[in-house]
This record gives structure tokens, sequence and C-alpha cells, in this order.
């Protein structure tokens, strides 16, 4: 058994032309190619509409986009299956999502992730490996590209249902991989929240949880007979230069399910494998990182330390305040003091605590969210 897991595969301006032409030496290099070539089947994350007519959608961050002709990249990697369960499916609309689906089936590339309607959004993958059945499930959280009752999308990670949709995957297959598009980008570790959604998977059946979508190497947890990897990088999406985006791991599956770790490094435009110190590097902290989750209470103190650092973040948006040139002056000369001070002197305790009740009640976030659809059309 041979079965390789990448992460984001998106073709950006600076390779457009590489992937158009399906020169994958080029993008990925000589020992990629062999990799991928030896590999029974390969499983990436298609985080981008593939179409020729711009229609962004109403959204906070970059609605992305490529032309159906980039496809030939996939098929000279040899791509098996993509998941498109992901926040940027429908980032060109319902239009840019049936597009995808055409050029994926006009080159015979399979994938799950996503539908017309919940029912078909949330439908495994399942084939054959070494004499194994393989079932692949993919979710994500909640953000603009999720399916409804109106329009087609990718399938979301629901509390009450995909746990359901594991345990009964797990009845038809051997083996069972979770595909769970989550967690907050840039974080090297588990929220509380994200570590027991995976560990509920595990239970309900799957074998292996791969989180995708922080765009960093994370860690990886062993929970009862099954692995978790919290974050493994993207694969290939030349989109920053920040040092998270620098480096990743193909998670490749052997024989008896035994999970290896492949480090992978940005060069230019492309992706190669890394080698020497730089591999080393990149392994060390991944299983630096994986012992240190072990320590009781290090994800949530972790974690509280992230979220204090973010939350300024989340109170300007709240607020409508728009930080001009001269704030983000003086935010930056005074050490990112200043954000947290204009934000202190707006939000006082009893207003923080009614945000808070609003957010964290059922009741009071569901209206809430309904009430921002409605006020949006």
């Amino acid at each position: 058994m041979n079965i390789l897991i990448g992460a984001d595969l998106v073709p950006t301006q600076s390779n457009k032309k590489e992937f158009e032409t399906g020169n994958a030496e080029k993008l990925i290099g000589d020992e990629i190619c062999n990799l991928l070539n030896a590999a029974d089947y390969k499983v990436f994350n298609l985080e981008v509409p593939l179409t020729d007519n711009n229609t962004p959608i109403d959204k906070c961050g970059p609605c992305l986009i490529a032309p159906t002709k980039t496809i030939k990249g996939y098929t000279a990697m040899g791509v098996g299956l993509l998941t498109l369960a992901n926040n940027h499916i429908l980032d060109q609309d319902i239009q840019g999502l049936e597009s995808t689906l055409k050029v994926l089936e006009e080159n015979n590339i399979a994938y799950i992730g996503v539908g017309q309607n919940s029912e078909n959004a949330a439908k495994p993958y399942i084939f054959e490996c070494d004499g194994k059945k393989i079932g692949v499930y993919a979710c994500a959280e909640h953000e603009f590209s999720i399916v409804s009752d109106k329009r087609g999308g990718a399938n979301p990670f629901d509390p009450l249902e995909s746990p359901d949709h594991v345990a009964k995957l797990k009845e038809q297959c051997d083996y069972v991989i979770v595909l769970y598009h989550g967690g907050k980008e840039h974080y090297r570790y588990p929220s509380p929240n994200l570590q027991k959604v995976c560990r509920k998977l595990v239970e309900k059946g799957a074998d292996l949880v791969v989180c995708q979508h922080s765009h960093c190497v994370g860690c990886e947890e062993k929970y009862l007979d099954g692995t978790i990897v919290y974050g493994q990088g993207n694969f290939l999406f030349d989109h920053s230069e920040s040092e998270f985006w620098q480096t990743s791991l193909l998670v490749k599956i052997g024989d008896d399910f035994k999970i290896e770790y492949i480090p992978l490094v940005k060069r230019g435009n492309g992706v190669r494998l890394a080698e020497g110190d730089k591999a080393n590097e990149i392994l060390d902290g991944f299983k630096k990182r994986s012992e240190e989750i072990k320590q009781e209470g290090f994800i949530e103190d972790e974690y509280a330390k992230f979220a204090d650092s973010m939350l300024d973040n989340y109170l300007f948006a709240f607020s409508g305040t728009r930080r001009s040139f001269c704030f983000r002056v003086m935010n930056k000369l005074s050490g990112y003091r200043y954000s947290k001070w204009r934000m202190k002197r707006k939000y006082k305790k009893q207003t923080l605590l009614a945000i808070r009740n609003y957010v964290e009640c059922e009741a009071h976030r569901e209206l809430m969210l309904t009430g921002m659809g409605v006020y949006k059309k």
C-alpha cells in the first residue's frame, strides 16, 4: 500500500503557465514526481475553483480563481482524488463550482466534499488498495462555501451528522480517512475544540484525520487506534512569503496503514523535496510539537495565549472601525500596544460580556447569523 495525501494544490499567477502546459517537473521537481509516480493513489485539496469566468462572491478574504486549462498540471501529477470541501470552492459563485466539476469529470479526476445538496456533498469516496477498502470523507468548517438548501457547495462539519457519516463509512471499509478543512491559519497546534472534534471522529471509526487549511506544519496525535495530523502545510500554493508557507509535509500511508511523513520545502514558485538539515528541521519541529501537546494543560494554555494575541483583530471587526494608515503606523511604533489600548477604551466589561453571550449561546448565535444573512441581501 502506498497512498500519498498532500494539502493545498493551487495554481497562481506565478506558475499558471506551468500548470497550463502540464510541466510537473518544473512545478514539483523530479524527486517528488518520482514519489507520486510510485504511489498507488494521490489525494490533494483543490482550494480554488477552475473557471474562465470571473464572478466573485461577497466575502471577507480573497476570492481565488484559476483557468480551466490549469487542469493539465493536475493530470500531469497523476492526481487520483481531490477534496473540494474548503473555504474557497465557491469563490466564483455556483458557476465556478459547476465549471470545476465539469473539468474534473472530463479529465477523470475523482472529487469529494461538494454537491448540489447536503446529501450529495456528504457522500464519501471509496477505493481499493492492496486488497483493502479505503473510505475518504471530507468536510469543512463553516465559512462562505458551505452547501445550503438554495445552492450547492462544500460539505460542512456538523457535530450531529458528521460523526455518524464516519461511523457508517467505517462499516463499509477496512480503513477510513477524514480530510477536515479547519483550524486557525498560521497556528501550529490544535485548539481545544479542534482536538475534541478530531478525537470524536477517531472514536467513530476514522483511522486517520488530516486537518488542512492552516497553511503550516503542525503536529501529530496518536489517539486510540487512530492518527490525527493537526496541519500539514500547503503542497503547492505560491501565494505568500510567510514563514508558515515555506514548508509542508506529504502524508504517506504504507502497509498495515502505517503513517509516515515526507518533508517538503517551497522553492521559487514551486515545491521540492526537503533534504539534509532542512528536512531534519521540519521533522524535528513536528515531533517536538507532537510531544508538547501530550503535556496536561498545554493545548489550553497555548491556545489562550494565541487567543489573547488575536482578540484585537476580532474586536476591530465587530466595531466597524477602519484601521487607517496613521493607525497602523502608530500601532507598529508602539509594539502593537496602541490597538489594545483603543479596544480597551471602546469595549468595557459589560460590552464584552454581551458579545461573548451572543457568540457563545447557540440561540443568540443562530439568530445573529440568520439576521446577517438576511441583511447581506
